[in-house]
């Protein structure tokens, strides 16, 4: 199950993976390799979830 709270869509693709190259073309790398990293230690702190999706297999 993923945990994904509301904003975190554009980390996110729809199967819960995160992305590793920001969406826009023109965007810093640096700048969004260090967004993804706080995002994903948003996800360790274990802070309350807002939306719950589970994926189906």
């Amino acid at each position: 199950m993923s945990i994904l709270r509301r904003g975190d869509e554009k980390f996110h693709y729809s199967d819960g993976s995160h992305k590793w190259i920001p969406p826009d073309p023109d965007y810093d790398q640096d700048v969004w390799d260090e967004q993804i990293r706080q995002h994903k230690h948003g996800h360790l702190r274990n802070e309350r979830p807002k939306v719950r999706i589970q994926r189906l297999i």
